[in-house]
Order: structure tokens, then sequence, then C-alpha cells
């Protein structure tokens, strides 16, 4: 056994058990499974040409060596990113701890709820620290934030205004410049116009449906908005605050200034920089447009016996749900950075925020005090943690970068230096010097720090806030540890077992490839910082880039979209700027099939495209005649193709070739939802089969952890004719000749993450990588075998074979009185979660066991699903007393004084043997989710609450 070999480590199987999994499948070989398994036209005729393997060893080597190409200067740009120090209980018991980096989105709460706790502990420090009533648990970064801001105030515009098309949007030209590029990217296509200006100028014209407004503003000025605000209410314009979130502690909070969204970045809540991410971003606003707010909100409801549980609430909002009419397709949110920028807040408390954010404003004020008396002056009347002061930018600049040292420089004799919770006293002293030095001048010492406050006495926050017991109780080391500890055991994650969800391949994300994630030459850049500084994480990410062109067959690639979703919507506007290009704005038309994933026509609907759905066969394939004849009838405005492949369905279509011809002969692009890419890598890619555009999801396919439903990355590779247009940064340049504005904040996205899908490819190499999608395919073709005459797989491939992924029909055990929630619910008491319930078919499961789980583990998955086969038979639809629908069982139940069940306790809690030697307990009965969403509570409420009177 090659002990070095990191396919080896990966790659479930081992190779004594392929000749038993070949006979469960009825194939003598690999290669016999995948000839029957995938259309032969698409096949790649070469294997992938990227570089030979790195061991481990040598690839953690490698990191050490390009990492210290990285520079790490002290930095004080700002502009949304600051220093932060990340709490080392947090960093070591969640950041680095795979019980909470490899879970999934809580959809299957009773097993969960470790998990949403944390995620209720950030969403009440965003409530509170905004001051509004609802908040989401979490979303991408302050630039995407604030643009689904725009898209709610939009929405929720009043009758007369959308009667009489009332569509400004007014931007103060103190907002973040990267956010300003994101919110030009998603208004034009949606019909909204921006209009940039100076808040103190603005007219309130009648033409205005919503405002946003900085708080701080860009540079630190600290602005008051009450009269804004109050004077756009009498106009019916709502207001949106990007507000810094520490300074809230400080600063009135933007709703008690009356604003109807909040948005921010909780980043300098105890989370790296990273270059840009990931980050987790807070949504805030009124109660009243909670079905309008994008992103998941988790909520407290109660469980079979009416106990205080937690869920994800109004799920209906999800786009899921509503398609091409949802106002957005987010499908990630940052959960994994939300969980520590909430348990950031749990461990110091309110108090703690309040020294540190004192010491912050502080250590401005003594720097500005100190640049005084040197004549170099301090321009802002009010700010929190940024100062603006009037030098020779130039000869500061050479000076700071002698010391390592950056800041902001606005223009030739203008800086900005942002402060942050690692400023010293030796830090002070060392700026006043490089002042001292470009203007020739001996500055003092500073020895303390003042005690002076530079905000208005309107503006100093007199609101209490984090006064829940959770934030006032765990500020121990031992405390908080035991407390993360208490929530990590009630939260099933693939450290436990296997997650097979199709769709969303949870494979394993190794420790080699995330152990640099904590070094610090990677995680404390900032995303602004001069490329120069940067050279170990520009080489890695053109590396990435290149290696992800040779595995999709593409020519360019961009890493900015930090989500799937976001791909989805880069792909789509590459697309309509190639078209833009050609004089063809008219071209609008997006055809989606019928089993497309619901971000789809929510992203076609975000950028202003028309879906037009088209049918799908009864053997779940697209159906050709249809599409054809709806691309010919819309041939003059056809935009594009949005088509998953291998099909949503778990099947690789055999006449994908022709159904992409058809689009090109029609004048549109394809694009390609890279959702299934761990089916193609290696054996065939979107190149060959015919896309122009593919999104890749990097937290599926290319290792990155799911966190919990983040992080994610999803960049998009293009063909030649559509680089050009591929999506810039107003700071840093990135994309094409003609590119289109930003797609998220970052001009790489989340790049810190992308350092795992780098290992991970350069570790596996060619041949690892193809093994992976052979394995892949194999797992999921072991379980449709072993579950044949238990189970009907839906659908198959042409000779019979199942992609990576298939879905297992469970619709007729509903004479039986039991749903397909009943089944993901019982996998719970065997210690599994389920697949994915009832998509992309209603009453379905979809099963995607990846390539990573031995076959010992794929065994227990089987056998756990025959055994409750045979308790579907013996349940009845008159009798609802029954094993599955009282699913799943805790430990309170098994060890109550009394049993009103019609089966023995063994069987509800060790059904199988192996789970006497390994048992999950799930910490709550089934959820009500109806009750939860009746009663809207998404904040930490006091204990008296939820006690009956």
């Amino acid at each position: 056994m090659r002990t070095d070999a990191f396919a080896l480590r990966h790659i479930g199987p081992r190779e004594n058990d392929l000749q038993h999994m070949f006979k469960t499948i009825g194939v003598e070989s690999i290669d016999q499974l995948i000839y029957e398994t995938l259309p032969d036209d698409i096949r790649l005729k070469a294997p992938l040409n990227l570089d030979p393997a790195m061991t481990e060893y040598e690839y953690l080597n490698h990191i050490h060596q390009l990492g210290a190409k990285n520079k790490i200067f002290r930095s004080y740009i700002g502009l949304g990113y600051h220093p932060a120090i990340v709490p080392a209980a947090v960093q070591r018991n969640i950041f680095e701890n795979p019980g909470w980096y490899t879970a999934y989105t809580p959809y299957q709460a009773e097993i969960a709820q470790g998990r949403l706790e944390a995620l209720l502990n950030f969403q009440t420090t965003v409530i509170e620290l905004t001051g509004m009533e609802i908040a989401n648990a979490s979303l991408l970064d302050e630039g995407t934030a604030a643009a689904e801001a725009m898209a709610l105030l939009f929405d929720v515009r009043t009758r007369d205004q959308k009667k009489n098309n009332v569509n400004k949007f007014f931007v103060s030209e103190e907002i973040l410049p990267q956010t300003l590029s994101v919110l030009q990217t998603r208004s034009t296509p949606i019909g909204v116009e921006l209009v940039i200006g100076n808040h103190e100028e603005f007219d309130f014209s009648e033409e205005f449906f919503g405002a946003i407004l900085q708080y701080p503003g860009k540079y630190g000025q600290v602005y008051d908005y009450a009269g804004f605000i109050a004077k756009a209410k009498e106009k019916e314009i709502k207001t949106a605050v990007a507000a810094d979130i520490l300074s809230l502690v400080k600063l009135t909070s933007p709703g008690e200034l009356g604003a109807d969204v909040v948005v921010g970045t909780t980043q300098r809540f105890g989370i790296p920089m990273g270059y840009g991410g990931p980050h987790a971003a807070y949504f805030a606003t009124k109660e009243e447009y909670k079905r309008s707010m994008p992103g998941r909100i988790i909520g407290v409801t109660i469980d079979a016996n009416g106990n205080r549980a937690l869920r994800m609430a109004l799920q209906t909002r999800e786009q899921h749900i509503k398609r091409e009419k949802a106002t957005s397709n987010i499908c990630t949110a940052q959960v994994l950075l939300a969980v520590m920028a909430g348990m950031y807040a749990v461990y110091h408390g309110p108090k703690g925020l309040e020294y540190i954010a004192n010491k912050v404003h502080a250590s401005a004020v003594t720097t500005a005090d100190a640049l005084n008396k040197l004549g170099v002056y301090q321009t802002n009347t009010s700010f929190f943690d940024t100062i603006v002061v009037k030098a020779d930018a130039a000869k500061v600049k050479t000076a700071a970068e002698n010391k390592e040292i950056n800041f902001y420089y606005i223009d030739g004799e203008t800086v900005a230096i942002a402060f942050n919770e690692t400023t010293s006293l030796k830090d002070i002293n060392d700026i006043v010097a490089v002042f001292a030095e470009a203007t020739g001048k001996t500055a003092e010492a500073v020895t303390t720090l003042a005690e002076t406050v530079h905000i208005p006495s309107t503006l100093i926050r007199t609101s209490e806030f984090l006064s829940h017991e959770v934030f006032n109780k765990y500020h121990s080391e031992t405390a908080l540890m035991r407390y993360i500890k208490k929530l990590e055991r009630k939260d099933l994650s693939l450290n436990h077992s296997m997650i097979s969800l199709g769709s969303c391949t949870m494979k394993l994300n190794a420790a080699a490839e995330m152990i640099p994630l904590s070094y610090p030459r990677w995680n404390n850049i900032h995303p602004f910082a001069p490329l120069e500084q940067a050279q170990g994480y520009q080489t890695m990410l053109k590396k990435l880039e290149e290696q992800l062109n040779v595995i999709t067959g593409f020519a360019g690639t961009t890493l900015q979209p930090n989500s799937g979703a976001q791909g989805e919507y880069a792909g789509l506007m590459v697309i309509r700027a190639y078209h833009q290009s050609r004089g063809e704005d008219h071209r609008n038309i997006a055809l989606i099939p019928a089993s497309a994933h619901g971000t789809n026509p929510a992203t076609a609907n975000m950028a202003g495209m028309k879906v037009v759905v088209t049918k799908t066969s009864e053997n779940g394939n697209i159906d050709v005649e249809d599409l054809k004849a709806k691309a010919e009838l819309h041939k003059d405005n056809l935009a594009c193709l949005m088509v998953t492949y291998p099909s949503t369905h778990g099947v690789y279509e055999a006449s994908i070739k022709e159904i992409t011809q058809i689009i090109h002969d029609n004048g549109g692009q394809v694009y390609m939802d890279g959702a299934n890419m761990n089916a193609q890598v290696g054996l065939t890619n979107p190149a060959t089969i015919g896309a122009d555009v593919c999104h890749l999801n990097l937290h599926k396919t290319f290792a990155i952890p799911h966190g919990g439903g983040g992080p994610g990355v999803g960049p998009i590779c293009v063909a030649a004719h559509l680089v050009p247009f591929l999506p810039t940064n107003p700071v840093i340049a990135t994309g094409g000749n003609n590119a289109i504005t930003a797609i998220s904040a970052a001009p790489w996205g989340s790049a810190l993450v992308c350092l795992i899908s780098y290992g991970y490819i350069t570790m596996l190499g060619a041949e690892g990588l193809t093994s992976s999608t052979h394995h892949a395919i194999l797992n999921a073709n072991y379980i449709k075998e072993r579950l044949k005459g238990h189970f009907q797989t839906l659908y198959t491939g042409e000779m019979g074979r199942a992609a990576h992924e298939m879905i297992i029909e469970c619709r007729p055990f509903k004479q039986n009185g039991i749903e397909v929630t009943d089944i993901a619910k019982r996998l719970m008491d065997y210690g599994f979660h389920a697949p994915t319930v009832s998509f992309p078919v209603a009453g379905t499961l979809m099963v995607e066991p990846t390539e990573s789980e031995n076959l010992e583990e794929l065994d227990r998955f089987c056998d756990a699903m025959i055994a409750i086969r045979k308790e579907i038979d013996e349940a009845s639809a008159d009798d609802k007393n029954n094993v599955l629908k009282n699913s799943p069982h805790t430990l309170a139940m098994l060890t109550s004084d009394s049993w009103d069940f019609p089966y023995t306790r063994e069987k509800a809690a060790y059904p199988l043997e192996y789970l006497a030697e390994n048992k999950f307990w799930p910490s709550v009965r089934r959820v009500d989710d109806a009750y939860g969403d009746r009663n809207l509570v998404c904040s930490c409420a006091p204990i008296e609450a939820y006690m009956e009177e």
C-alpha cells in the first residue's frame, strides 16, 4: 500500500473490495461500468493535462513555501475588511473541527440543533446591534447583501409605486466601492436605475423607491442619518443602511434611526480576512418584510412533545418553491463563519464587545491627536475607527511600506487609516513615526490611549444589547469549550457517518487540504493589499484557474462568485454581456428544463431573462423535440439554455450534444450547471459536451466543506469568446478586457478556501481525479443494486446504470400511510442523515454516496434502508402509532418510565447491530414547522417566553 498516495486516502473502497462490488453490480471491471454509464461520444480521448500528483507531505511543504511569498503587512486599509483576532478557543473548537465544518445545511432540524442554536445566537447578535426586528442566518458578503437589500426594497414597493413603475434607487457616494460595483451589476437586469450622489443634497423625489447609506461612511465619517430617513419616509422612500457591526456597539443603531433594512459583514467578529473571504454577511429588517427577506431564517418552534426546538423557518420563501418568481437565487449562506461570529459575541459578551470597540475608537482618536501635533491634520469631524489625514501620499506610502504598513491612499494628498482590535500602542507609535518621516519632523512617543470621544452625543449608543444569558455566561475558555462541545454533540456531521445527499456531494474534506487555512501567511491578508504583497496567493489562484480550465475544457475562469448560485448569476450575466457586445440586446429568453434546480429559473429572473420551461420525458430526460420546437420558436430572442449534466435525475443523457447544437443553431449560448460535475471530471467535460459556460461548486466537487451551509465558492469557466466579459473589481482590476462589473465584493471572492480545492486537485492529479469520478459512479451503482427489490430507482441511463447519484421512489408507500419524510426521520434512528428529500421529484429520495465512502459504510446505509423497507411493510394507513411515524426517537423517550408504543425500545433505538457501538441520539423529537411559522421567533428570547402559563 502506497502510504503517501493521497488518492488512496481520499477514495473509500479498497482494492480488495472491488471484485465484490463489481459482482454485485454485474460488471467485470470499472471500465465496463463506465462504458455502460457514459455515452461514448462525449468521452475524453486523453487524460487531463495536469501536473503529477503531490503527496500530502510534499503539498504541505509546497504551501508553506508558497505562503512565504505572501507578505504580512500591518493593515489599516479598511473599506470593509479589518484584521481581527480569532479567539483560539473558537479557532480550535469550530474553525478546525470537522464536527462543525463538515455538517450539511440544517434542513433535517432534529439532528442539527447545535448548529441551529449557534445560528440563533448569530441572528440575536445582529438583531440587537442593528436595532431591527428580524435577521437571517447570514449572507455571502456585504456587497451582495446590499444588492439583496435593494432587491427587497424594490419588491416591497407600495402599490402606487409599482403601478407608476417607480424604479430609482439612491446610492450614497459614501458607499464602499465594491458594494457600488455589485449594485451596478444587480440593478440593471431587474429594471432598477441607480442614482449616485451626496445624501446631504438628495431631493427626496417621488421617482425613488429606496436609498442606501453607509454607516460610518467609506472613509470613516460618521453621519447622523435620522433626518434623511425621516424625510425619506414622508415620501415613502425606504432606506437601507450598510453598517459596520463593531461600530454599532458605540453608535446609535440604524433601527433606532428608522432604517428599513440593515446589512453588513461580521468579518471583524473573529473571522480572518483571508484575502477576501469567506465572511458571513448579515441582513436585518422589519418583520413585515419577512417573506421578502432573502436567505435562511432560524426560528423557534416545538417538537412532538411540545418541547422547544429550532428549525429553518418560512421555507416557502426559498427559490426552490418560487422558482422564476423568486427575488433572489440564494442557496448558500456562510454558516461556519456565522457560527464563529456568533460565538465571538458569546465569548466576549456585551462588556467585552464594548471594551474592544472602545479600544478601537481610542486608537483612532489617539493617533489623530498625535498626527495633529505633527501638523498632519485629520479631516473627519466624527468617526469611529477610521481617520483621514492630509499628507503627501507618495512619501507616506514609501515610509509606510518600509515599515510593512498598509494605509488606503484616497488621492495624492489624502490618506485613510482604519484601526482594528489588533492595534497596540506600539502600532500607533509606528504609524506616527511613518508620518514623522514623511514630513521630516520628530514625533512624541504615545504612552496612553486618549479618553476623548469623537462621536456626537446624539449618536452615542444608549440602548442595551446582548442581555440574554447565553452572551453573559461563557466567558472563560473552559465554559466556552464545553458550550461548543454541547452544541456539537447535537449535530450529525460527516465525522459520524455518510451524508448521501443527491446534488450536494458531501465528500471527504481532507485534513491536509484544511490545515493551511490556519496559516497566518494565508489568512491575514487584506483583499485590497498591493498585488506584490500577495504573490503566493496570486500564484495559487492563477494555478487553480488553469487547473479548472483543463478540467472543464474551457479557456478562462473567474473565482469571484462565492456560491454556486452566484456562479449561475455570473454565467448568465457574462452571456448577457456577450449578446450585448454583438448588438443583440434583445436576446432574453432562457430555456430551462422542468427538472432544473430551483435556483436556475430564479437566476434567469435576476439576470433580466424570461424563462421558458421545456418538457421532461417520462424517462426523466429532456424532451428533445419540445426543446427544439421552443428553441426555433424563440430563435430571434434566444439567450441561453440552462442545463445540468448529468441530469438532475442522475442520468447521462445520450442526446446532450444534439441538445447543445440545437441551442447554438438558434443563436443561443449553453450554460451548464456544475452541480453534478463530480460525475464528469476526467471522463468528459462541459466544453466537449458543447457548453459555453459552466459554474463549479468548489464546495461539492472540489472538496471545500459545506460548513453547515457555507462556505462555498462558485467559479465560472468559459469558452474563449466569453473570456473578455469575466467580472472585474473596482479596487483591484480582475477579469476580461470588456469585464462586467463585480459579482461579489472581493476581487477573488472567498480566496482563502480556494486553497482547499487547489490542494484537492494538486494532491490527486489527473489519475486521482479520474479515479475519484470512477468510484463515485461505482459507489452509486453499488447502492442501486443492493437496494434493488426493496426500492425502485426512478431513472437510469440507456443500459440501466445510474450516474453518480440516483432517485429512489417512495411514493407507493403512501398506501401504508408512510411519507418520504417519515423515511428521512427514521434514518436518524439508524445514525444517518437523510438523502435529499423530494428534489427533484416530490415524494422521492435522491442518493449520492460520493467516492469517499468505503464499502462498510455503503453497506451500513443499505442495511438501514432495507430494514426501513421492512418497517414500511409492517405499517398501515390506519395506524399512525408506528416506528416510522414516531421517529426520530430521543434518549429521553428511551429512558422514560413510560413507554406507550406498540414496539420495543430496542426496535426504536437499536434496530441494527452496528448501532450498539456508535449510536447518535437526535436531541429533539420531530419538529413542528407549521407552529414555528405561525409563531415566528428568530432570536434568543428569555426562557420565560417558552413556558406555558
